[in-house]
């Protein structure tokens, strides 16, 4: 994971991230020194916690602090507790082409997010979202996230570099995945406050 900032200054970080289903997800960060065993837990119906080695506790992450960024990235909570984005948004079509369908995503009534709608690009061949513009609720461009090096591993397709640009503050975060693995059988102990805590 790479952080540029405005200057173009850039910082280096290495993570390890765990899934298991849609909708719970482990982030630990391995390296430098400074950033390692700083980890964030997600759990279904919008659960999640941090924990700070520093401080040896495991905070859970109150709902009005889930735009914060996570550690920073310019990943918030909120981005990083759910890739689904049926659940929360509804779509309309907006364009398409021979390549992509162009779509327009907008909050689904009760629902609190961060942004007032999502502007999304679907690759035609494999349905996979190759860029998502988000806007903020007055309708002006907030961030930019393409999705390159899209593979398909085993029986899933995975962007293998993805970028997000933080328009309003002039920074990016550039991740990079390797060593990726599906279906491995992840036991649901991984995905507790014990283990997140535990997890070095």
């Amino acid at each position: 994971m790479i952080l540029i900032d405005k200057n173009r200054n850039q910082k280096q970080r290495i993570a390890e991230f765990l899934q298991k289903g849609d909708d719970k997800r482990i982030m630990r960060f391995t390296a430098p020194a400074d950033q390692k065993g700083i980890a964030f837990l997600g759990l279904p119906n919008d659960v999640q916690y941090l924990y700070m080695p520093a401080f040896h506790k495991v905070r859970r992450i109150a709902s009005h602090v889930k735009n914060t960024k996570f550690a920073g990235t310019d990943f918030t909570y909120d981005d990083l507790s759910s890739f689904s984005y049926a659940k929360d948004y509804n779509a309309k079509l907006l364009s398409q082409d021979d390549q992509f369908w162009v779509l327009e995503l907008t909050p689904k009534p009760g629902v609190n997010k961060d942004y007032g709608k999502l502007k999304m690009w679907v690759r035609k061949d494999n349905y996979y979202p190759a860029k998502v513009e988000f806007y903020d609720k007055g309708g002006n461009l907030w961030k930019v996230m393409e999705r390159r090096q899209i593979e398909k591993v085993g029986k899933y397709w995975v962007s293998k570099e993805m970028e997000i640009k933080d328009l309003k503050e002039e920074h990016a975060t550039i991740m990079k995945l390797e060593n990726i693995e599906f279906d491995t059988g992840l036991p649901d102990k991984l995905f507790t406050k014990r283990y997140l805590k535990r997890a070095k």
